[in-house]
Order: C-alpha cells, then structure tokens, then sequence
C-alpha cells in the first residue's frame, strides 16, 4: 500500500496557442495551478522530522516555487515556432520575462514541462520509496490537464 499526497504552487502567466480556432490564439493569461501528486512509503525512521510523512510538504512547496514558480510566475510562455510573436516579444525591454519552449504552450504541454521541471528534485533523505506519479496543470476553474509517469 502506498500513500499520495499533492501541494500546488500558483502562477500569474501569459501564453497563447498560436493555431488554435478559437480567442486561445490571442495573447492572454492565466492563473496556473500546477499540482504535483507524489506517492510513496512514509518515513519510519523513529524521531526524525519527516517521521510518518512522505515529504515534508514545506519541502515541495520550495521545490515547485523553484523549478516552476520562479520560472513562469509573470512571465510570457512562447513557443519557439512562433515567429511572430517572438519578432514582437523582442521589442520588450530586456527585464520583460519570456520563456521560449519547444512546444505549443497548452494545458496539455505545461503539466508535462512542469513534471519534467519536477521529477529530478523529489527524493528522500530517510530511504522510503518515493516518487513523482503525476503533474496537474489547471488553467482555468473548469480546465485542468494531467501529465503521468509511466
């Protein structure tokens, strides 16, 4: 039996979908959530801080405000097929925040960027198993995209 657990971090991002048929592909932002959802054996070793915890959740949270908060938050999330906004995105000044990805910036996309921004730092000190299962991207209210590990 194992157990999950889940802590988001928030971010206020910009992006658009550049092919998409509907208001998608114009410029406009979003308050992401990205959840990350770990699973794992809890901590059995006697008297030390993370005892009964997979993870202390403080632990995660400096995780994802690293690897994702502090790389999106206020930002604008461009892919790098698109020409046309980056041609207009280089007219900012140079303190604007743009980060160009290799990809189509949906939902879809951002939970497996923000997994794979993830995944390398969720480890333990104390031996239990322990691992990244799944990253969850919402983008609006009623909108959430899922990336899983296989």
């Amino acid at each position: 039996m194992t157990t999950r657990i889940r802590r988001f971090v928030e971010t206020d991002t910009g992006h658009r979908v550049p092919n998409h048929r509907s208001k998608c592909r114009h410029i406009h932002g979003h308050r992401y959530r990205f959840e990350a959802e770990i699973e794992g054996d809890v901590v059995t070793k006697k008297g030390v801080s993370e005892e009964g915890m997979l993870i202390d959740f403080s632990d995660v949270s400096h995780i994802l405000q690293v690897h994702i908060h502090d790389i999106v938050d206020h930002a604008f999330v461009v892919a790098e097929s698109d020409h046309e906004l980056l041609a207009i995105l280089e007219q900012l000044p140079t303190e604007h925040r743009t980060v160009v990805v290799p990809f189509i910036p949906t939902a879809e996309n951002l939970a497996k960027w923000a997994f794979e921004q993830v995944e390398p730092h969720i480890e333990t000190a104390y031996g239990n198993s322990l691992r990244l299962v799944a990253m969850h991207c919402r983008e609006t209210p009623k909108s959430t995209a899922s990336w899983y590990a296989n």
